[in-house]
C-alpha cells in the first residue's frame, strides 16, 4: 500500500507544473526533490534558504535562487512523472536530520528529532494511534463519556473508536468544532498556520487561506468527523450538568440536559472532559447594560440577523476577537467606537490574510512529502523558541518595561511595526503602544488590518474606562458620551474557571471546582487525585502561549489517556488516579517555573491568564518537547490502581 504522504501519481503537463511552482515554498520543494530523486546533493549545493521566520510561506531566498530552484525542480519532477511517480525509497535517519537542519537554517537538537519524526509521519504511520492490548470483550464493556465535541473531543472519539472502546460524546452545540462552531463573528480566523493547525493524521490540501477563517475550519472538523463516522456517537444540543463518582460500582453517572429540557443520566467507567478553556463568554457587569435599547451580544454569540450597515457600533474589548472584528466591520458601519482597557502587543504577519494558491494545493496533493515538510517548516519556529524568549532575567533593570535583553529587542521590533503602521499621530501612538513587557499577554498578529482600521475616519479608539451604559450610548468615567445603535462585547472568556459550570463530584463527595477554587491543577494537566477514571484534555496548565498548537497538545494528551484506559482494562483494574505526591509535585514545579516567565510579571494587569490573586494556573510553562515526552506513555508508578 502506497504511503499516503508520498503523493498521488500525476500526469500534469510541464507548463502546468511550472505554473504551480510559482506558488510553493521553495525550501520545502527542494526537500521533496530529494525524495523524488534520491539525490541529497540537491541540498548540499548553492541553493539553500537564507533564514527561517515565523509564518514563512514561500521561503527566505533570493529571487535568483528561487528561479534556479524552480528550474531544477521542473527537471526532477518531469523525470519523476515520466517514471510513473514511483513511491520514493526510505531515507536514512542521518539524512533526514540533515534535511531538517538545512530547512530551518540551524541545528535541530537530537532530543527534538524523535518528536519531529513522529509528527511528520514520513513512514506513513500514525504513531499516536494506540494499538490496544488485551481482550476486545473487556474493552467493549468499558463505556466512556466524552464531554464536548470540539477539536479535542472529536479526537477523543476517533482514538476511542480505534481502540475498540465504546463511547458517547455529549455536545452542547448543534454541530462539531467547539470554538470554531461558536465563534462565527466577522473576521474570525485561526492564528496558527493551517497546515499545522489540523490533526497530524488528517492533513488537508484544501485550505484556501494560510490562516483559515471560521467557516472553513468548521468544515474541516465536520469532514474529519464524517470520515471517521463519529457523528452517530454524539448527543447534539445536550449539556452536561455534572458527573458523580460511585465508589461501589466504580462508575461515573453523567447528568445531561437536552435542548428540550429532557434530563438523562449516562453511566460510564471513565469520563474524558474535552470542554476547553475558552467556551464560556465573559460579559462584564456594567451599570445600565440591561437598559441598552439596541441589539447587544457577545462576540461568541454573534447575532447574524443584525445588519450593521449604517449603524453606530460600540465594541467593548479589543483583544484577539476584537482585533479581527474591527477591521472587518469598519468599512460597513456608519461609525465604530472601540473601547479598549489596555493596548495589545502584536507582531507582523504579512500572510495573515493571504490566500493559498492553486500551485500549493497541487504540490500538497502530488509531490512526495511536500505537505509533511511544510508542516515541519511551520512548526519549528514556534517550537519552544517563544518559551526561551519569555524567561525573566531577574537582574535586568526596569522590569516594568522588559524582562530581559531579548524581551527588550522584541519590544523594539513590535513598537517599530506598530508606529510604522499608524503614521504621524502621537495621540493614537500613545494609545496603541503597550506599557508592559512584550508578549506578556496573548500576543496578536496583524498584517496592517487592525492598525489600518484605527486610522479610518469612522473609527475611534477609546482607552478611557466605561462608567455606565445608557439606552443609546456608552458613557466613560470622564462623562464623555458615545452614541451607539449596536453593542458588541468582545470581552473574551472565563478562562480561569476551568470546567465551569459543571459540577464534578469525586470520591467522598468532593466537588472538583470547590476543591480547585481559582487554583485548578491536574497531573500533566490530565488527572486529579480523588477523581478516579476522570481525564482532562486542554486541562489546567496546558494552554499554550509560547508556540505549538493545541491540536498537537491534544494528540499528546489523548495518546496518554488512551494508554491509561488500556492499562486499566488489560490489568483488570477498576480505578486509577494519580498519586497525591505526583499531583502536588507537578503543580508546585509548574508554578515555580511559571513565576520565572513574562506572563506572570506583577506589572501585567488585566490578563485573562491570571486569577484574582495574579497567579497563572491555566498556561503551560513547559517546553513542547518535554510535554510530548512526558505524555508518550503513562508511568503506572505515578498512579494508584484499585
Amino acid at each position: 500500500m502506497r504511503n499516503p504522504h508520498a503523493g498521488e501519481p500525476f500526469d500534469t503537463p510541464d507548463e502546468e507544473i511550472a505554473e504551480a511552482l510559482l506558488d510553493v515554498s521553495i525550501p520545502t520543494l527542494l526537500l521533496s526533490l530529494v525524495h523524488m530523486s534520491g539525490d541529497p546533493g540537491i541540498i548540499r549545493g548553492r541553493l539553500r534558504p537564507a533564514g527561517l521566520f515565523l509564518n514563512e510561506v514561500q521561503g527566505y531566498m533570493t529571487e535568483e535562487d528561487k528561479a534556479g530552484a524552480r528550474e531544477l525542480a521542473l527537471e526532477v519532477i518531469r523525470d519523476y512523472r515520466d517514471r510513473g511517480c514511483p513511491e520514493p525509497q526510505p531515507i536514512s535517519a542521518e539524512l533526514l536530520h540533515e534535511m531538517m537542519t538545512w530547512l530551518v537554517c540551524e541545528d535541530v537538537p537530537e532530543e527534538y528529532v524523535p518528536m519531529l519524526m513522529e509528527e511528520m509521519e514520513l513512514d506513513g504511520r500514525d504513531a499516536r494511534r494506540v494499538e490496544p492490548a488485551g481482550d476486545p470483550a473487556a474493552r467493549a464493556a468499558f463505556p466512556v463519556v466524552v464531554i464536548g465535541c470540539g477539536q479535542s473531543g472529536l479526537l477523543a472519539g476517533i482514538r476511542l473508536q480505534e481502540a475498540g472502546i465504546p463511547f458517547t460524546i455529549v455536545e452542547k452545540n448543534a454541530g462539531v468544532g467547539g470554538t470554531w462552531w461558536e465563534n462565527s463573528y466577522p473576521g474570525a480566523r485561526v492564528d496558527v498556520g493551517n497546515h499545522f493547525y489540523c490533526y497530524s493524521f488528517e492533513p488537508s490540501d484544501h485550505w484556501t487561506e494560510y490562516f483559515a477563517q471560521q467557516p472553513e475550519l468548521q468544515r474541516y472538523f465536520q469532514s474529519v468527523m464524517d470520515k471517521h463516522g463519529i457523528g452517530p456517537h454524539v448527543r447534539w444540543e445536550t449539556e452536561v450538568l455534572g458527573a458523580t463518582w460511585d465508589e461501589d460500582s466504580a462508575t461515573w453517572s453523567v447528568r445531561t440536559r437536552a435542548s428540550d429540557g429532557t434530563e438523562d443520566v449516562l453511566v460510564a467507567r471513565a469520563v474524558v472532559s474535552a470542554v476547553g478553556q475558552l467556551n464560556r463568554p465573559n460579559v462584564p457587569a456594567i451599570e445600565g447594560a440591561d437598559t441598552f435599547a439596541g441589539p447587544a451580544f457577545h462576540s461568541a454569540r454573534w447575532d447574524h440577523d443584525v445588519d450593521l450597515a449604517t449603524k453606530r457600533v460600540a465594541m467593548i474589548g479589543a483583544g484577539a476577537s476584537g482585533f479581527q472584528i474591527a477591521p472587518t466591520i469598519a468599512p460597513v458601519v456608519d461609525h465604530l467606537t472601540v473601547f479598549q482597557r489596555t493596548a495589545q502587543w502584536m507582531f507582523p504577519n504579512p500572510n495573515y490574510h493571504a490566500t493559498v494558491g492553486p500551485g500549493v494545493r497541487w504540490a500538497l496533493r502530488h509531490l512526495p512529502f511536500y505537505g509533511r515538510w511544510y508542516r515541519f517548516l511551520i512548526f519549528w519556529p514556534g517550537c519552544d523558541k517563544g518559551l526561551e524568549a519569555a524567561r525573566v532575567d531577574p537582574d535586568y533593570p526596569d522590569q516594568q518595561r522588559a524582562v530581559s535583553e531579548t524581551n527588550e529587542f522584541t519590544r523594539q521590533m513590535f513598537t517599530d511595526w506598530i508606529v510604522g503602521q499608524v503614521g504621524d499621530d502621537p495621540e493614537l501612538i500613545a494609545k496603541v503602544v503597550p506599557d508592559y513587557p512584550a508578549t506578556g499577554k496573548r500576543t496578536l498578529q496583524d498584517n496592517g488590518a487592525w492598525l489600518g482600521a484605527l486610522t479610518r475616519d469612522n473609527v475611534d479608539l477609546v482607552r478611557t474606562a466605561i462608567d455606565h451604559i445608557e439606552p443609546d450610548a456608552v458613557v466613560t468615567v470622564d462623562g464623555e458620551r458615545y452614541p451607539a445603535d449596536v453593542l458588541v462585547y468582545a470581552t473574551g472568556f472565563q478562562a480561569t474557571k476551568v470546567l465551569a459550570p459543571m459540577s464534578i463530584i469525586g470520591r467522598d463527595g468532593v466537588d472538583l471546582r470547590e476543591l480547585w477554587g481559582e487554583r485548578p491543577a491536574a497531573y500533566l494537566g490530565i488527572t486529579v487525585p480523588g477523581f478516579p477514571n476522570f481525564f482532562c484534555m486542554y486541562g489546567p496548565g496546558t494552554n499554550l502561549a509560547h508556540g505549538g498548537s493545541l491540536i498537537f497538545h491534544s494528540e499528546c494528551q489523548m495518546r496518554y489517556i488512551t494508554r491509561c484506559l488500556d492499562a486499566l482494562i488489560v490489568g483488570g483494574n477498576r480505578t486509577m488516579e494519580p498519586r497525591r505526591e505526583c499531583y502536588e509535585d507537578w503543580h508546585e514545579r509548574s508554578q515555580r517555573e511559571m513565576r520565572g516567565l513574562v506572563w506572570a510579571q506583577p506589572s501585567i494587569e488585566h490578563s485573562f491568564f491570571k486569577n484574582s490573586a495574579g497567579e497563572i494556573h491555566v498556561l503551560s510553562p513547559w517546553r513542547i518537547v518535554d510535554y510530548w515526552s512526558w505524555t508518550k506513555e503513562p508511568d503506572l508508578a505515578d498512579f494508584v490502581l484499585g
